[in-house]
């Protein structure tokens, strides 16, 4: 053992250089991850691993499949990747249905199934793959990692791959997420850049489902987009979901569920997996339960709706860059066309020399100059330079000048050959070469239009099957406590001042659920909003305690107090519909010791009568009269109130039950998200109160009567027309009728009243269909038939031809299958609101 000691200095020197490696070593590896394993590179949208697996597969095509182990270990031969990355590589390729054609089992991104293992699975590369990724001639290749095999630094891919595939990589110190699109879309998309006119892109899954592109942000860093599954109301006791959103897998999903009715946030009995060729999650729902909230409590509380956030990270220039899918469509195109040119310029000069050679082989035939080859007295470089001087009179009319091997390519043909040798033919050769030549130049000088003929050619052979899957909507905001299952109970003491869930012994208030806040009202005219807790202090002397409903502008509350510096009275009338949380107002004018005399709540504005008591020994003459709320207006909670007696109050008692002083509830309907709303955000449907309907009418010649309440849902694109429920009005409505291949028309009233139920009113036939319903008392039509280049127009008031029958009457015939469109011309006269609340009520959209 050495017995040396290091110096201070020494041993700092040694961890500085030690430190420098490590340091080295870190980048070297970070670079590494980020260049050769989890980032894209934009030239052809692959991996590393991914190159590597198509140029083996392509270097193994024969048309037939092969085994996926055998390709995997031809793909080791470029690079030591290990087997497990490159099956996982080769299955995430095959799984997006572009590249690889597959046979066996190939596992199923809807339920996470994994694929086979590789010894049993078979691929072959794609008709698409080998137009668009492969071509050697415009291919820059380098040497693997042995120096044994060459191998392509990027495949020359004529198409926008790494938008139509999607790719996701986490590496060191970043991560990219580029979401997948539409074939088609994107082809469109490259043909409109290339005209210099606008496109957009939106996201496109395999997986269906619906997608909210509002934030999407040309898939930039720090955009997102929502994306949904669809699910059905089979019946008011179970509801079908029928696709998965993007990255959710069908056991994801149930458990989701299963994970939410356990916290209490939904409600079901069961849920069972139908999944086959098509996904089906059946969702039995507890008896009781609305579908409607039950719907969007699934999209609120579970992985019925996700939310994506695209990061588009690509390696440009050897370096990781950040761009938007726009930049990537245009770099997508701009590369195509340059490789399209590589390859247009590459054709042209292999033709001007086959066109040279050919030319050299008539020249070399028709004027004989063949016949040098007979002169056996020459030694052989003299037949050469005959053969040569045999050709200086044409060498004008030659591109370029003959080489020694062009004529030792001419001397080689076979004796055979210059005697069966037809002129003609090569006449006809050389013209043929010509045209292609001509048209070869043609392209290179109108480069845009050859490429755009180009992407059209590739939509035509490719497009059909691959047709948007995923539907872009507008997606409504959820109000998570609005659809919330009230999973727990709150409790009050209100003596000693605590609210809470755990007060299980003290006075129940109402049922909640965790995720709502409670409003509490005391004596000493202090409010205060709070959440959902096991026990919390509120103060003491509780009046008042319920669920507070954000926004709520009918629930009113009614108020007499005192306020101690004047010894007056005062009454108020107020909504709370916004408020900061854990924050004390004051409802009084903020004296010490002032208090509340009476309080009470009306979820729809009533305003009742109390009979005030004053203090016997005051110097009133009347010491009990009635108050009516309903004298007072509604105003904000800040409002001191009015004055409702100068004299001591001994008591305020409720006399008589008052009714609401608000005018029915406005309500409006978003056909973009399928909600009623009384934000006034599309359709005014009317103004509602008591027992009011909605009457809705479906494409599929149904229709509905349903509540007014906000948390229903309609189908936006199923439902055709909407409006308050007249029991008086007449319906008129023309549907196809598929078995006579005519159109009907027909008149009636609703006569049934049971909610929430569809009801035929057609014909029942699979092919019959809605074309046109309204209320109108004299609706007048323009119906079109005949050509539709020429068609012959007619106008038919309804009320007049067609009389008013029972609401499953078949109708009368008013157009054969010559039937081309129908207009309604009229319009509703009912009285609309006021302008700026909305649009006229019972609108055909």
């Amino acid at each position: 053992m050495s017995n040396t000691i290091e110096s201070p200095e020494e041993s700092l020197h040694g961890r500085e250089h030690v430190d420098d490696k490590y340091k080295g070593w870190f980048l070297d590896y970070a670079s590494y991850v980020i260049l050769e394993r989890a980032v894209p590179g934009v030239e052809d949208g692959f991996k590393p691993v991914q190159r590597r697996i198509m140029h083996a597969m392509k270097e193994m095509d024969d048309g037939r499949f092969n085994k996926v182990a055998n390709v995997i270990g031809q793909t080791m031969q470029y690079h030591p990747h290990g087997d497990a990355s490159i099956t996982d590589a080769m299955v995430n390729l095959g799984q997006k249905e572009l590249l690889i054609e597959t046979q066996g089992n190939w596992g199923d991104i809807r339920t996470g199934d994994d694929a086979a293992a590789a010894r049993y699975i078979e691929a072959r590369l794609s008709k698409f793959a080998l137009d668009v990724a492969f071509n050697p001639k415009t291919t820059t290749w380098q040497l693997s990692y042995d120096g044994r095999k060459n191998e392509p630094l990027h495949l020359p891919m004529k198409f926008p791959l790494l938008l139509a595939q999607g790719a996701e990589g986490i590496a060191v110190g970043l991560s990219t997420k580029i979401l997948p699109h539409n074939f088609n879309e994107l082809i469109d998309a490259s043909i409109k850049y290339l005209r210099g006119r606008k496109f957009e892109l939106y996201p496109d899954f395999l997986t269906g489902g619906m997608i909210d592109i509002a934030s999407y942000n040309d898939g930039k860093r720090g955009g997102k987009v929502r994306v949904r599954a669809h699910i059905e109301e089979k019946d008011k006791k179970t509801l079908l979901i029928k696709d998965v959103p993007y990255g959710v897998t069908t056991t994801a999903l149930m458990e989701s569920i299963v994970k939410a009715n356990d916290n209490g946030k939904i409600k079901i009995k069961k849920v069972i997996d139908n999944t086959a060729k098509e996904v089906e999650i059946e969702v039995q729902l507890a008896p009781g339960i609305s579908p409607d909230i039950t719907i969007d409590a699934l999209y609120a509380f579970t992985d019925c709706e996700v939310s994506i956030s695209p990061n588009a990270c690509v390696i440009i220039d050897e370096k990781p860059r950040f761009i938007t899918v726009t930049e990537l469509l245009k770099y997508a195109t701009d590369y195509t066309k340059e490789l399209l040119k590589r390859e247009l310029e590459i054709k042209l000069a292999e033709l001007e020399e086959k066109w040279h050679y050919t030319s050299l082989e008539k020249i070399f035939f028709e004027k004989g100059i063949y016949k040098e080859l007979e002169q056996k007295h020459k030694d052989w470089e003299a037949v050469l330079v005959a053969i040569d001087k045999g050709f200086a009179p044409y060498k004008k009319n030659l591109k370029r000048a003959i080489e020694r091997e062009d004529i030792l390519k001419l001397t080689e043909k076979p004796v055979r050959r210059i005697y069966r040798l037809d002129i003609n033919e090569l006449t006809e050769q050389i013209k043929n070469i010509e045209a292609e030549i001509k048209e070869v130049k043609h392209n290179l000088a109108n480069l845009t239009d050859f490429a755009v003929q180009y992407y059209e050619g590739l939509q035509k052979k490719y497009g059909k099957g691959r047709e948007r899957k995923t539907e872009i909507k507008v997606f409504d905001t959820i109000q998570v406590q609005q659809v919330a299952i009230a999973n727990t109970k709150i409790y009050v003491n209100r003596a000693d001042g605590f609210i809470g869930t755990s007060l299980k012994k003290d006075e129940f208030v109402a049922d909640c659920s965790d995720l709502d806040n409670i409003i509490v009202f005391r004596r000493d005219g202090k409010m205060l909003v709070t959440k959902v807790a096991d026990k919390t202090f509120v103060g003491k002397d509780i009046i008042h305690i319920d669920v507070f409903r954000k926004g709520d502008e009918r629930m009113t509350y009614n108020m007499i107090y005192v306020d101690n510096k004047t010894g007056y009275s005062l009454a108020k009338r107020f909504n709370v519909t916004g408020i900061t949380r854990d924050k004390e107002y004051d409802l009084t004018k903020g004296e010490k010791n002032s208090k509340v005399h009476y309080f009470s709540a009306n979820p729809n504005g009533e305003a009742e009568v109390v009979t005030v008591r004053l203090s016997p020994n005051c110097a009133a003459k009347k010491k009990e009269f009635d108050f009516y709320f309903e004298t007072i207006p509604i105003k904000g909670r800040s409002s001191m109130g009015n004055v409702v007696t100068k004299y001591p109050i001994k008591s305020v008692k409720f006399k008589e039950k008052g009714v609401s002083t608000l005018s029915g509830i406005k309500i409006w309907y978003d056909d973009a998200v399928g909600r009623l709303n009384t934000e006034q955000r599309g359709l005014y449907v009317g103004s509602f109160e008591g027992d009011d309907k909605i009457l809705v009418f479906y494409k599929n010649g149904t229709y509905e009567l349903t509540n007014y309440e906000i948390t229903n849902r309609y189908e936006s694109n199923d439902a055709v027309y909407i409006e308050k429920f007249n029991p008086e009005k007449v319906v008129t409505a023309i549907y196809f009728d598929g078995d006579k291949k005519q159109y009907n028309a027909k008149r009636f009233v609703i006569e049934t009243q049971t909610l929430n139920n569809k009801f035929l009113f057609i014909k029942e036939g699979a092919h019959n269909h809605l074309e046109l319903v309204t209320t109108q008392a004299e609706p007048i039509v323009l119906l079109r038939t005949g050509k539709k280049r020429d068609p012959e127009e007619e106008e038919i008031s309804l009320h007049e031809t067609i009389e008013v029958t029972g609401w499953k009457a078949v109708g009368t015939k008013v157009a054969g299958d010559d039937f081309i469109d129908v207009e309604l011309l009229t319009e509703d006269e009912e009285e609309a609101p006021p302008e700026e609340e909305g649009n006229v009520q019972g609108e055909l959209f």
